[in-house]
């Protein structure tokens, strides 16, 4: 039966808001399974075992595999491994709730990134938001009466939001061409390669053995946060946009933080949070750009 545009487009976007959900619940999963599981295995596992089910239950799509998806997937899967990196090192040296919302940063360079490579210009809401976005990151990052911005924590989970950035802006640019499977896999495979490059390059082991939890934690990031949230990002980007797509899955950061001080026992200090709610604001500016003030008026 073939779908019309208007509920595939419906689809997407309960495919995006459902991804957006479990990768808010993953923060203080992934926190607390860092304690156990070295970083470049635990996300080279997640990718491997992630682009060996997707190919096993959907090999007949392969036959459309081409150079053009080698490419446009290496590319693609680089800029996730690396985001996936600073981002995942980043949260060892911080808290799940700023990890989080730090994150979420990407969706303000997406329109930025979309300039430098297409040469379409962004409006003044998009400037707008990018630097009501860095008052807010001072905000988050700021202690009272003294810096709490570290390199190691703040610092590489900042960087992960470039990185995602550009995979959003690969994705938009060339997803609309290829099979959503046969693309996800290719960039899983990639985003792997570098992980087990760093895994040897840093000396790390392969753990002896693995507690329970830490086996359904495993299993929890690699089918659900990996496997099936790739998949619905990938095609929600397809039958929307990058733009669309990034003030959806940037508000996985509000339901990091409100799992985070569920399970993690977070505690969000006033000032964090007003930095948190300028970030938010930023997105919001950033993506419907006031048209609900506009409408009002009218």
């Amino acid at each position: 039966m073939q779908l019309s545009e208007k509920k595939i487009g419906i689809i997407s976007k309960i495919m995006l808001f459902t991804a957006t959900v479990i990768w808010g619940s993953s923060f203080f999963i992934l926190k607390n399974t860092l304690d156990e599981i070295p970083v470049y295995f635990l996300l080279g596992f997640r990718f491997s075992v992630s682009a060996l089910l997707l190919f096993i239950i959907f090999f007949k799509r392969f036959k459309a595999f081409n150079l053009k998806y080698l490419r446009s997937g290496a590319i693609t899967g680089v800029s996730l491994a690396l985001a996936y990196i600073t981002q995942t090192v980043g949260l060892k040296y911080t808290t799940p709730g700023v990890n989080a919302f730090l994150t979420s940063t990407y969706c303000v360079l997406v329109p930025f990134f979309m300039w430098f490579i297409t040469k379409k210009a962004p409006d003044k809401f998009n400037i707008i938001a990018a630097f009501t976005c860095l008052f807010g990151i001072g905000l988050v990052c700021i202690g009272t009466g003294a810096v709490s911005f570290t390199f190691l924590g703040e610092g590489l989970t900042l960087i992960c939001g470039i990185f995602f950035a550009l995979q959003m802006v690969f994705i938009e640019l060339w997803g609309k061409d290829l099979d959503v499977v046969v693309f996800t896999v290719v960039q899983f495979l990639a985003a792997f390669l570098v992980c087990l490059i760093f895994f040897f390059a840093t000396g790390e082991k392969i753990p002896d053995s693995f507690s329970p939890a830490a086996c359904v934690s495993l299993a929890f990031l690699t089918i659900l946060c990996t496997l099936v949230c790739f998949i619905f990002m990938n095609f929600g980007i397809k039958h929307t946009s990058a733009a669309y797509s990034s003030i959806v899955t940037c508000l996985e950061a509000v339901f990091g933080v409100l799992f985070s001080i569920v399970f993690y026992h977070e505690r969000v200090t006033l000032q964090v949070s007003v930095g948190f709610a300028i970030i938010l604001l930023a997105v919001l500016i950033n993506e419907t750009k006031l048209s609900f003030f506009k409408r009002k008026s009218r």
